[in-house]
């Protein structure tokens, strides 16, 4: 008896002390941005939300999501640990803030006005002129800088944004090409000016994320891109990927 005390006594030991064990859970924070994520009732859904979900039952590790203002969902990522923010444009400024795994989606950037503008412009050029509208801490606001364009407005918000562009208080705003179709599919009153950027966008983990589970998550991901699985998500929520 003595002997199995002791065996069960060491086994217990080595589970708490010696084991690398995981017992974090890994805290995702997303934005309001259908149909890439969003809430249903109170309930994170979206085709970013859903591949994440997949990707966390894949390798067995607990894990939360919680929609918030963008501000925070990607400022909670760059300093709280076994934080991740999606979806994350990766672009040069960021590589380095953050440890990666992608693609969710590769993506390309338009600018869009609101339908009857007198707005005209064929390519950036010509864009440029006009105040274009974006939200604070989006990726889009470091592009239209790159790009030089002169006049930007930063609301707090995507809604805040495209509010603002229907009622022509802005000129044009950047917006996804899928979301842009999703938009147009529910009779809003947008139209395509011109091309802004392409880019790959991802999950962006705070930068001590522990490697080992960063390698993981992404064969989980690149096994859900293999067999279609990712495909298949995207046409579940309208986005057509041969556009």
């Amino acid at each position: 008896m003595r002997k199995q005390l002791f065996i069960l006594a060491t086994s217990l030991f080595s589970l708490t002390f010696l084991s690398p064990a995981r017992a974090e859970t890994v805290h995702f924070t997303t934005e309001e941005y259908p149909p890439f994520s969003y809430r249903d009732g109170k309930t994170p859904v979206g085709a970013s939300t859903e591949q994440v979900q997949k990707v966390m039952a894949a390798i067995g590790v607990d894990y939360t999501i919680t929609v918030l203002p963008w501000v925070r969902a990607y400022n909670q990522a760059l300093t709280d640990p076994m934080t991740c923010v999606f979806s994350t444009a990766h672009n040069e400024e960021r590589n380095t803030l953050f440890k990666w795994v992608q693609p969710l989606l590769i993506d390309r950037n338009i600018l869009i006005k609101h339908s009857g503008s007198k707005v005209e412009a064929a390519n950036l050029d010509e864009a440029r002129k006009y105040l274009v509208g974006t939200w604070r801490e989006d990726y889009t606001e470091t592009i239209l800088r790159r790009n030089n364009f002169p006049r930007i407005d930063l609301g707090s918000d995507f809604k805040a944004s495209l509010k603002k562009l229907i009622s022509d208080r802005i000129d044009l705003m950047p917006i996804s090409e899928f979301y842009f179709d999703k938009l147009k599919e529910e009779g809003n009153a947008v139209e395509k000016v011109t091309v802004l950027s392409q880019q790959s966008l991802g999950i962006a983990c705070q930068k001590d994320f522990p490697a080992d589970l960063l390698a993981r998550m992404q064969t989980a991901l690149n096994a859900l891109i293999a067999d279609g699985t990712q495909r298949q998500i995207f046409l579940k929520y309208g986005l057509h990927l041969d556009n």
